[in-house]
């Protein structure tokens, strides 16, 4: 068959769908339409055929807008796939109404509400309406946690087929558990585009405090800066206070030298792939609790869950991580890795995507 995958990024295409996509490939004639980024080259070693298609991921011009629209149909057109995947609010609406024009199966993937629904007000309203004429006729929609499918079938978007994914899963092979750290530093790593509402602001309140009371701390940081945190963070990495590494391309490493995963996020997260690999890892988390995030932690067994927006309860749950023997840690840790297997194995997700193709 000829599938076609529609999404806003190659980044998060490579990193959490390229098995999924090396598994098409191998029976089927695989296109995908997306902006070109860094892992170009490594989507078309896979065997995939890269048509690049720019699009503003925040944009709200009405004329850009149409524009992708008219992309994507003309793109459906040229192409003629057999399904359609797609990932992330734009292509799942935008790509959703040309495939329901056509007559053209979809599967459309939620990775996650967004803020412009998740917060109410006009945008919510027009966001929600355009995803119900974009899902309208989907052959199935994919949701990354309980939370946001109920969200959506309660406001009448989503009334057809549905099931819930273990996120994107996670490579038990690329991710596994290192030798627990033991060492003098204990040390902490924040990893996230550094956006406010990912909670960087918590994670900094904690590593200013920590760091004063517990010298033998360290506070990471990696990722790229979405937000303007760029000369704040390189004046805390220049007196100490955190480590800022920037963007990392392959974070296997980086977790085998860490202590604990801190993500005090309060984006409308699908489910967070940085806590299912950090768990895959063998490291334990601290993370809040909120849809996407706490499907991964069984609270004060792999991991503490804190209050959204609470650097103090951030700092309190960082103390009692503290508190912990290194053994006590390292069973956190392999409890995460056990969780994990039986609950996220990115197998699941590669079945449930080709059973939709198998039901053609």
């Amino acid at each position: 068959m000829t599938v076609l995958i529609v999404a806003n990024a190659d980044i998060g295409l490579y990193k959490f769908r390229k098995e999924l996509l090396e598994e098409l490939v191998k029976e089927n004639e695989v296109y995908i339409a997306l902006p070109k980024g860094e892992f170009y080259e490594e989507l078309i070693a896979i065997g995939c055929h890269f048509i690049v298609t720019e699009l503003e991921r925040h944009g709200t011009n009405p004329a850009k807008e149409l524009k992708v629209v008219l992309l994507y149909k003309n793109i459906i057109e040229k192409v003629k796939p057999d399904i359609v995947f797609t990932y992330t609010i734009k292509p799942n609406v935008y790509a959703g109404m040309v495939c329901a024009y056509l007559n053209v199966p979809y599967v459309a993937n939620v990775t996650g509400l967004g803020t412009a629904v998740e917060n109410s007000g006009l945008m919510q309203i027009i966001t929600l309406n355009l995803y119900r004429f974009g899902l309208r006729k989907a052959q199935k929609v994919f949701f990354q946690n309980t939370a946001n499918r109920d969200f959506m079938i309660a406001k009448k978007v989503v009334k057809g087929s549905h099931d819930i994914l273990p996120g994107s899963g996670v490579n038990l092979d690329d991710y596994t558990v290192f030798d627990y750290p033991n060492r003098e530093t204990i040390d902490f790593i924040f990893v996230s585009r550094i956006m406010k509402e990912k909670g960087i602001d918590q994670y900094l309140d904690a590593a200013k405090e920590i760091r004063e009371k517990y010298p033998e701390t360290r506070f990471h940081i990696c990722g790229f800066c979405e937000q303007d945190y760029e000369e704040k963070l390189k004046k805390l990495n220049a007196d100490g206070t955190i480590i800022y590494h920037g963007f990392i391309k392959n974070m296997t490493v980086v977790y085998r030298q860490m202590s604990c995963t801190i993500l005090p996020t309060y984006y409308p997260e699908g489910l967070s792939n940085v806590l299912l690999e950090s768990a895959a890892s063998g490291c334990p988390i601290i993370t809040t609790d909120r849809p996407g995030c706490r499907e991964v932690v069984d609270n004060g067994k792999n991991g503490y869950l804190v209050e959204e927006k609470n650097s103090k309860d951030l700092i309190e749950k960082i103390e009692m991580f503290l508190s912990k023997s290194v053994e006590e840690r390292k069973q956190m840790g392999l409890a995460g890795r056990k969780k994990v297997e039986k609950e996220f194995n990115r197998q699941i997700v590669i079945e449930k995507y080709l059973a939709e193709i198998n039901s053609l």
